[in-house]
């Protein structure tokens, strides 16, 4: 039952870390061409500043923390932060369109995949008093903000109108990733109390080989094992994901451990390199180290151990 419970749990956290990075990057690229919009095409020197300072702010802060952080704290944090930052946004337009207030609209069903139903519903008055705070302000004071014409906030509101969508359709879909893996917990830690083990490997495995799919996409596609540096904690920072969990998933696979799967593939890509070139035009060092070798001594041991013969053997071999 705590396996099940643990596992669960594990899936979960991942989306959650999943669905954070994709967001900013997301709100990254509409934040930079409502930047960008303001500065080139509805001039306005002081909005154009507040979105790249936003957008400075909201990145690096990521960048720092995102390799440890609590999921709860940042949410709440940036939830709480993004509706003050938008209050100047909304006073900013609120006599030329009041659709600015529509940023506001995702930060409910965000508490809601997040969290709870409860911190949805509080989130959800939350929103509401600063919508209300907002009108209060922009009926008793007078900021002298720009006025813009119909066909400016016709074209912000478009492109205010499909950025939300695109942001509520990112957190619809990982809502359901997660909502699934919560019903399959649930089914898991039933048949697990009616001894019936094999549904638990079932989950484990699913999870397992979609994860090791992501590791194996991306060592292929970017070459990764070439760098003579490379280890897990690389492979963790750049997939964005727990480096336990990269471990497990190819411990799964049949693989002793990270170091072995990342050999494996070097002495494919010794190979692969040995069957293209010419020993005579290119030196061997020049073979181990382009797949990411440090040392001959190091090469010969792995290929050794991996092929089951020495380097020099497997040449003459091949050679003949």
């Amino acid at each position: 039952m705590q396996n099940v419970k643990k596992l669960k749990a594990e899936r979960i956290e991942l989306y959650k870390r999943e669905l954070i990075h994709y967001y900013i990057i997301l709100m990254a690229i509409i934040l930079f061409v409502f930047a960008m919009i303001f500065t080139f095409i509805i001039p306005d020197k002081v909005m154009s500043w507040y979105l790249y300072g936003g957008l400075f702010l909201m990145v690096y802060t990521y960048v720092i923390i995102r390799k440890n952080y609590s999921v709860d704290i940042l949410v709440h944090t940036y939830m709480i932060l993004a509706s003050f930052y938008n209050f100047y946004i909304m006073l900013a337009f609120w006599n030329n369109s009041v659709a600015s207030f529509v940023w506001l609209m995702p930060i409910p069903l965000a508490a809601y995949v997040f969290f709870s139903r409860k911190w949805a519903f509080f989130y959800i008055i939350f929103v509401m008093l600063n919508i209300f705070s907002g009108y209060i302000i922009s009926k008793n004071f007078n900021f002298n903000f720009p006025e813009h014409s119909h066909e400016d906030v016709r074209m912000t509101d478009i492109f205010l109108v499909i950025s939300n969508v695109a942001v509520l359709s990112l957190l619809l879909y990982f809502n359901d990733k997660i909502r699934r893996v919560e019903i399959q917990g649930e089914i898991e830690a039933k048949l697990q109390v009616e001894s019936k083990p094999a549904a638990f490997l079932t989950e484990k495995d699913t999870f397992s080989e979609e994860l090791f799919g992501k590791v194996e996409n991306i060592m292929k596609e970017k070459q990764l094992y070439k760098d003579v540096s490379f280890n897990i904690s690389k492979l963790s920072a750049e997939m964005d994901i727990n480096s336990g969990y990269i471990s497990k998933s190819i411990r799964y696979k049949g693989y002793p451990n990270f170091s072995n799967y990342l050999n494996l593939y070097r002495i494919n890509c010794v190979k692969k390199l040995l069957d293209e070139n010419d020993l005579e035009r290119v030196t061997l060092m020049y073979i181990y180290t382009e797949a990411g070798f440090s040392n001959q001594s190091t090469f010969n041991r792995v290929f050794k151990q991996i092929e089951g013969t020495t380097p020099s053997e497997y040449i003459s071999k091949m050679q003949q």
